[in-house]
Parts: structure tokens; sequence; C-alpha cells
């Protein structure tokens, strides 16, 4: 069974995967964190903007990228090292609607997460899940939230990691990163014609699982 749960920045899509495939027993695959551990990589290489645009030296940086995922722990593991609090850095997420639009990057990853989730019961997470990377998926979920209430979270989020940043620098990125994920050539984000739309804005996280639960429980 595939279940995509897919939506913009601060929707709440990250927790709540996780807890729905908690509570079904379903493996959980976050296809952000990967895009986000191939941005940090880039970053931390100081590798030049003009490589990114160049098809043979974007592969080549590629293929010296391994992402692994621990199905126990959700952990994200990049060239054999965990990475899985560096990837939610701010730097990263101002970088990472940039390298998610290139498309080499997008087809491998597409590719990756076929391949974990081949076989398996598993709830992914993403921008084009339910549209590119499983359209035949067994449920489609939607999620979004007013833009304020999604600045509000993300900020709580990286106060809580140490960093020091503004509301309204953090509503703004998240307004520039909307536009650019919807705007993208190669996947953007959108939502697929048979999803369900879920308004999270008011809701508590607990309130969207158990909306999720219900739905992948009439559908199975």
């Amino acid at each position: 069974m595939i279940i995509a749960i897919d939506g913009p920045a601060g929707s709440g899509k990250s927790t709540t995967a996780k807890k729905v495939a908690a509570q079904l027993n379903l493996m959980h695959l976050d296809t952000g964190a990967m895009y986000r551990a191939v941005a940090l990589y880039i970053l931390d290489q100081d590798i030049a903007e003009s490589h990114l645009n160049n098809h043979n030296q974007m592969s080549q940086i590629l293929d010296g990228i391994e992402i692994k995922i621990s199905n126990e722990t959700n952990n994200v593991f990049l060239n054999g090292k965990d990475v899985s609090i560096q990837i939610r850095e701010n730097r990263v997420s101002d970088f990472v609607s940039e390298v998610s639009a290139i498309s080499l990057v997008r087809e491998r990853m597409v590719h990756l997460q076929r391949e974990i989730a081949m076989g398996n019961n598993v709830v992914l997470e993403g921008r084009d899940i339910g549209t590119r990377v499983f359209p035949n998926a067994d449920v489609k979920v939607y999620l979004n939230a007013d833009v304020n209430e999604r600045g509000q979270r993300r900020f709580k989020e990286l106060v809580k990691q140490g960093e020091e940043i503004t509301l309204d620098a953090v509503i703004r990125d998240i307004e520039s990163r909307d536009l650019k994920d919807s705007s993208r050539e190669h996947s953007p984000l959108e939502k697929a014609k048979d999803a369900i739309e879920i308004d999270t804005t008011k809701l508590s996280i607990d309130a969207q699982v158990n909306e999720i639960v219900s739905l992948i429980e009439t559908n199975n």
C-alpha cells in the first residue's frame, strides 16, 4: 500500500506522516529530507552555482552522494554521516527549492524513492508524491494551511534548534519557497486531482493523523 501525503512547507506533513505510519505500522519515507541532503552536500562542498546548471557536472556531483534513511529512526545519512539535524538548518531551507528544481536531481531522487518503497507498505511525504512519484498511490492527501500558521510552526522549530531569526523573515521565506515550488518547470508543487485536501490551520497533529488514518482504513 502506498500513501502519498503532499503539501507546502509547514503544513504538517512530516510529523503527521510519521505518526500515521507508526499508528498503522507502515514504513515512513520523508522524500523532502532527500532533497535537503543533496542541498546540504552542495552547500558544504561549496560547489559553484554554474555547476548546478551543467548536466555532466551535476551528474558527477550526484554520483558522489549516497543517501540512506533508517527504517527504524528515520534518521538521514549522507555518505555515511547522520545529518538529520543539519538538513533542517535555515540555510538548507533557503536553498533546497533551487536544488529541487534541477531535473537531474529530481530524476535521481524519484528513482531512489521508488526503489525504497518498492514492495513495502509505506507512507511517503513530499511535494510531488501523488502527482509524479506514485500517481497510482492507494490514498492521496494534500495538506495545506494558512501561511501565517505555517510560519509560526516553522519559526518555533528554528528557535528550538537555536537559530536566531524573526517570524516575519520565516514567513517571507515560506512565501518565497511556495512560489518557487509551485512555479518550477519540473514536478511543481500541486494538488493531485484525486487527492483529498485537508486544511490543517486549526487542526492539531492528532486530529490530522486521525483524519488520514480514517481515510486509509476506508480505502483498505
